[in-house]
């Protein structure tokens, strides 16, 4: 009895110190670990003198918020401007350190990739040191803000089929004889990423000609690219026409800006003399759209899911 008694009561002895370790540990573990995590939403813009523009931004927020926070795993929402205008990047990172949140999902409404969105944002927030963004950012007196939130940057735009949803149903409305017309895309574009723009505004355009039946199409720049001047529109316009009666103009701009769809645009179509006649355009957006914000609530959404799931994992 005694040579059992002792082994048992060694491996009790050795079970309790077991325990009272794994104890320790956890307790250890869970007091350097953080217990809950605040997760903020900022949707990030290009940012425009044009209140038009700028008011459309804040809609996009008002119509996702409720959604978000509904989910239970995201506590708040702001947007920004990333240049021009308040409130800037900064200062919504700002806002969101001061309320205690430790994570942000950063959601860029860009269409696709530019110096803006693969450039400037990170340089903005602290995670990329670009030379030519940092003196970008002095010369725009654009403030560098480094939160203490981990902030977690999504895809654009072209990540799914947004974007060609968003055009065809504007083409849609446009069309009254799609054999007889052809589609012209006007785009702000990108000099460094012109590539990139381009394969875009093909995607679009082929996604159209598939689903509406309109065979031609072309596009144009209105942004730096082009200098701001409207004769990029006057020749994608002029392109359609020598093939199809009909040209069907739609601006692929994010907001409504007076400069753009009114004065650069607007300017492209006049230049066309007496063609005019045979163009149809509207002066929207892609914004407002359900699709959007359909878009904007699933990756939020997807991204709060994986760092609620993260800490939960961290903490087991």
């Amino acid at each position: 009895m005694t040579q059992l008694r002792f082994p048992l009561f060694v491996a009790l002895t050795l079970a309790g110190l077991c325990l009272a370790f794994s104890s320790c540990n956890t307790e250890s573990r869970s007091q350097n670990a953080p217990t809950t995590r605040k997760t903020g939403v900022l949707l990030v813009n290009h940012g425009s003198h044009s209140p038009t523009w700028r008011q459309a931004l804040l809609d996009l927020e008002t119509a996702v918020k409720d959604s978000l926070l509904a989910t239970g795993i995201i506590q708040g929402t702001r947007t920004a401007y990333m240049e021009y205008t308040e409130p800037s990047i900064a200062t919504q990172l700002k806002a969101f350190d001061a309320e205690g949140y430790t994570d942000i999902i950063l959601v860029p409404v860009f269409l696709t990739v530019s110096s803006h969105s693969f450039d400037d944002i990170p340089t903005i927030i602290g995670q990329k040191e670009d030379p030519q963004s940092l003196e970008t950012l002095k010369i725009e007196k654009i403030e560098r803000y480094t939160p203490k939130a981990k902030v977690h940057i999504t895809p654009l735009l072209d990540f799914t089929d947004v974007l060609k949803q968003n055009i065809l149903r504007r083409a849609r409305a446009l069309s009254k004889n799609p054999s007889e017309e052809g589609l012209v895309l006007i785009a702000y574009g990108d000099e460094t990423y012109m590539k990139e723009w381009t394969s875009l505004m093909h995607d679009v355009g082929r996604y159209v000609k598939e689903h509406a039946g309109i065979e031609a199409y072309s596009y144009g720049w209105c942004g730096h690219v082009a200098h701001y001047n409207p004769d990029s529109t006057t020749v994608a316009i002029n392109r359609v026409l020598k093939v199809k009666k009909q040209a069907l103009v739609v601006p692929v701009l994010v907001a409504h800006d007076e400069m753009f769809q009114v004065k650069i645009i607007g300017d492209g179509i006049s230049k066309t003399g007496n063609d005019k006649a045979r163009i149809t355009y509207i002066p929207d957006s892609i914004l407002p759209d359900p699709v959007v914000e359909k878009w904007v609530i699933g990756i939020a959404t997807e991204y709060a899911r994986k760092i609620h799931n993260n800490e939960v994992a961290y903490l087991q």
